[in-house]
């Protein structure tokens, strides 16, 4: 959670410098098209030697060929700012993601069924040393843990409207709602026993 918080004004500053870097380059390249396709235009129709129409087709493929480079040279300045905004948020979440999973591995140990008066532990069991009350607290604390990585993934996303984004923060907030899911079922058998 403090990373994200930590992170956040960081990565805002960087995004709105390459937003303006980004808006500026696409400014020139736009210019630069405008320029190119009016010297052209003015170059060929001020040029004696144009005799028929089928003179005017390199300047009109040219034309062409310069207005889509140029189209895609603004998409492409123009996503930069959102494609790094994706790939730091897709990083955090990612981490955020491995979180979980951790806390979710740390009380697969923490059998509730080992308070049953009828449980028989095999080599293969592992003692947690908890008493029933630790145990019911423990399991609590992670539920608690894994409510808080989703609320920072949701952090995450506060600020972006990018579907890719959005997509994992549900995938990680459906992650911990059904891990804790579990957990609070293994809470439940606990106060039963």
């Amino acid at each position: 959670m403090h990373e994200v918080d930590a992170k956040a004004p960081n990565i805002s500053q960087r995004l709105q410098r390459a937003r303006v870097v980004s808006r500026v380059l696409a400014a020139l390249v736009l210019t630069a098209t405008v320029v190119a396709v009016g010297l052209a235009v003015r170059l060929a129709v001020t040029d004696a030697d144009v005799e028929s129409s089928l003179d005017w087709l390199p300047l009109i493929e040219t034309t062409i060929n310069d207005l889509v480079y140029a189209a895609i040279a603004l998409f492409f300045l123009y996503s930069i700012p959102e494609r790094m905004q994706r790939g730091r948020s897709l990083k955090l979440l990612h981490r955020l993601r491995s979180l979980a999973h951790i806390i979710d591995m740390h009380q697969l140990t923490k059998d509730p069924e080992r308070f049953r008066d009828d449980y028989v532990a095999t080599d293969a069991s592992i003692d947690p040393g908890l008493s029933r009350e630790q145990m019911e607290h423990y399991l609590d604390y992670c539920s608690e843990m894994l409510s808080l990585v989703g609320k920072a993934a949701a952090l995450v996303a506060e600020e972006s409207r990018d579907a890719v984004v959005l997509d994992s923060v549900g995938g990680i907030e459906a992650l911990t709602t059904g891990m804790s899911r579990k957990i609070w079922q293994k809470i439940s058998v606990l106060s039963r026993v």
